[in-house]
């Protein structure tokens, strides 16, 4: 092993804050920062390093001498295993504070920006069952736990349909209950699993690329509608018949039931046809009584409940009166764009993704929006002084990017183009504040507000109102 990822153990460590994508911090003797994938802050442990760098380890602790008085026990009986609630273990009320933590630590060592007084943020009502759309993978070879390694017992058939283990791309858990869709998503997966195997319905080898039974997405809405799609690896109508015929029979509420056939290497959907086997092609949901068309491909945002609460957030910031020439960056679907159009006179909504383009249009036909546009292209191509020489100079900017934040071709149109007021709405506060700091030298931060739509997770919105100076 090389001396750089040599392997130590640190005995008594307290662990002392949360970091980013999930990870605790601990301190080592010698000062560095110990990054940790299996403690929570306040917990005292011994910790074995896997990873050494110039300036931190990366750990795991292996021994607990006390625990913080910030956990609860965890619902879930795959926590641990499964990467999606990495927080679990930890009280909602912590999760909250360290969120909150991120966002305002990101703004400032990051942006170098002077803050407001920070709005305290917005929490779920919900923090279990509340994604309304879930994708599960096959596998004929699960994942098996260091236990069932270690056990002399029968461990059954090796079948699996859940997530993807961290960092293994081939490499599924089994899932008998998972605590972020409410029923009868749980039911539609089991049933599923029980029926492929009572029927030889072949499960995916993605080593190997063979099999039947490749993914299950189900997407619920606010509305009732319930959508699932099966993806075959090849077309074997008489098996493929057989399972959705029991899934229409089984679950009647179903009133969306797709199935693809992908054949290529990977499991995306994107460039795949999407056939309707029984009901509708989609599904509604529906907001302050604007209804969006969703279907399988649709972006639309996993906790239903907090986006109305983020859009409303979004809306007060903007504080449209009516008169206001709004572009709408990253519309996406053109939810936000859609939401906020009675308290503008337009909205000019920007995307990449021409069939978002098309979503976005059908859906403000069906709303009887007629001061809405939407265009498609490559932000930092599009959006340029031909575009607001056509469309006319914003008013007010609403921009709400990918994870990645604004490229800065975008940021400098934006200084150029100079309106009044710039709403942004982030999923990644640290390139947030990245963008931020260019916009500093004209605009003031006034507002903040950070917003919880993944509890359970590290993950956190933060919306921003930029004014001029």
């Amino acid at each position: 092993m090389s001396r750089r990822n040599k392997k130590q153990v640190f005995t008594n460590i307290e662990v002392i804050d949360a970091g980013a994508k999930g990870k605790t911090i601990a301190k080592a003797p010698d000062g560095k920062v110990i990054f940790l994938s299996n403690a929570i802050p306040g917990d005292v442990v011994d910790i074995q390093t896997f990873k050494k760098r110039k300036s931190y380890y990366e750990g795991k602790a292996t021994t607990f001498h006390s625990l913080s008085d910030k956990r609860t026990e965890p619902v879930c009986e795959h926590f641990g295993t499964c990467g999606g609630c990495k927080w679990q273990n930890m009280d909602y009320e912590h999760q909250l504070y360290y969120k909150q933590k991120e966002v305002t630590n990101n703004l400032k060592r990051i942006g170098h920006i002077e803050l407001p007084e920070v709005t305290p943020i917005l929490g779920s009502a919900n923090q279990y069952f509340y994604r309304n759309k879930m994708e599960f993978s096959f596998s004929d070879s699960r994942w098996l736990t260091y236990e069932e390694i270690d056990s002399d017992r029968y461990l059954g058939d090796k079948n699996a349909l859940g997530f993807h283990i961290p960092g293994m791309w081939d490499k599924i858990l089994d899932v008998t209950k998972c605590h972020l869709q409410a029923d009868p998503s749980n039911a539609i997966r089991n049933t599923v699993k029980k029926f492929a195997i009572e029927n030889d319905l072949e499960f995916f080898n993605t080593r190997n690329q063979v099999g039947l039974l490749r993914t299950l997405m189900i997407r619920t809405s606010s509305t009732g509608d319930i959508m699932v799609v099966v993806q075959f690896f090849k077309d074997d109508k008489v098996k493929r018949e057989l399972l959705l015929n029991h899934l229409a029979l089984t679950f009647p509420e179903i009133t969306s039931l797709q199935y693809i056939i992908n054949e290529k290497a990977n499991d995306t959907i994107y460039d795949q046809d999407v056939i309707c086997f029984s009901g509708q092609d989609h599904i509604f949901e529906d907001m302050e009584g604007l209804k969006f068309k969703i279907n399988a491909k649709s972006f639309y945002q996993t906790n239903s409940e907090q986006a109305f609460e983020l859009y409303k957030i979004t809306r007060d910031f903007a504080g449209l009166e009516g008169c206001e020439l709004v572009y709408d960056l990253y519309t996406g679907t053109g939810t936000i764009a859609q939401f906020i159009a009675k308290q503008a006179k337009k909205v000019i909504g920007v995307e990449s993704v021409p069939d978002a383009i098309l979503a976005a249009k059908e859906n403000a036909q069906l709303n009887g929006i007629e001061n809405v546009a939407f265009y498609v292209g490559d932000m930092k191509n599009v959006f340029n002084d031909a575009f607001i020489k056509m469309h006319g100079k914003p008013d007010v900017i609403i921009t709400d990017p990918p994870r990645d934040g604004m490229h800065k071709d975008v940021v400098n149109q934006i200084l150029n183009v100079s309106p009044e007021k710039i709403v942004y709405v982030s999923c990644n506060s640290a390139t947030q504040a990245r963008d931020l700091a260019i916009l500093d030298a004209v605009y003031k931060v006034t507002k903040t507000q950070a917003v919880d739509m993944f509890p359970q997770t590290h993950h956190v919105e933060n919306v921003v109102l930029l004014e001029k100076r």
